[in-house]
């Protein structure tokens, strides 16, 4: 079963939503057959590279308020994270492209498959919402990088080009052809979604019933006497 996750590593809720997901998949009697993907998302497209303002003033900019109203924001959002075991202390960080970061994960995806690519996700994750590090910054990707054990000298090649900007795009395009506007957004088997970091439950019941509808059982139509494994007859039940 294949869970597809697009998201971006500036995206609180995502980062909620992630963790959610987690709780439920560890439930999950079957979550050794699900393979999860993270597909790229960019909140705002237009973020630059080199940060001209944080991310209190980048939410008071857009939703009004000035960083007064931002930092009020964040604070609420920590709240909520603080429920599910998260720390978040990203009020100063800097509002950049994700693109890069982005790049680095359809690299850990063609390297070392779903399970190196969640690390380096987690890993960005830890980077931004813990310490507030830029997730257009070389250096701090580089070091998110190499703390799951991606190559040093390939990560450095792959941010010094353009390598995986194709797949970031494809992404992208594929967000877009499923009419989302918002992240996180949750697709199992490209045939149920759900979008947001819903209660645990929600995700529990995305996966019971994704599971079901690939692996159906028979519905008995009726039930008479059979032989048993030593050829003795059992009587139909009730």
């Amino acid at each position: 079963m294949l869970v597809e996750i697009w998201s971006d590593v500036v995206c609180p809720w995502c980062y909620i939503g992630k963790r959610r997901f987690e709780q439920a998949l560890q439930a999950f009697p079957h979550a050794d057959e699900v393979e999860v993907i993270y597909r790229s998302f960019e909140l705002d497209p237009t973020a630059p590279a080199e940060a001209e303002e944080t991310v209190l003033e980048a939410l008071g900019r857009k939703y009004g308020g000035g960083p007064t109203a931002g930092r009020r924001m964040v604070e609420q959002v920590a709240q909520v994270a603080a429920q599910v075991g998260l720390r978040f202390d990203f009020a100063d960080a800097p509002h950049t492209s994700t693109v890069d970061a982005h790049r680095l994960l359809h690299l850990a995806l063609a390297e070392g498959g779903p399970q190196l690519q969640a690390r380096l996700n987690e890993a960005l994750l830890q980077s931004y919402f813990g310490r507030a590090q830029s997730m257009a910054d070389h250096q701090a990707l580089a070091r998110a990088a190499a703390s799951v054990g991606l190559e040093g000298e390939r990560v450095l090649e792959v941010l010094r080009g353009a390598a995986y900007a194709d797949a970031v795009q494809a992404d992208l395009d594929q967000a877009r052809a499923f009419g989302i506007s918002g992240v996180p957004f949750f697709v199992v088997d490209r045939k149920y979604a759900v979008s947001g970091a819903q209660p645990t439950d929600v995700f529990n019941s995305l996966l019971d019933q994704a599971w079901s509808d690939e692996h159906p059982r028979l519905q008995v139509m009726a039930d008479g006497t059979v032989c048993g494994p030593d050829g003795s007859p059992i009587p139909a039940a009730g």
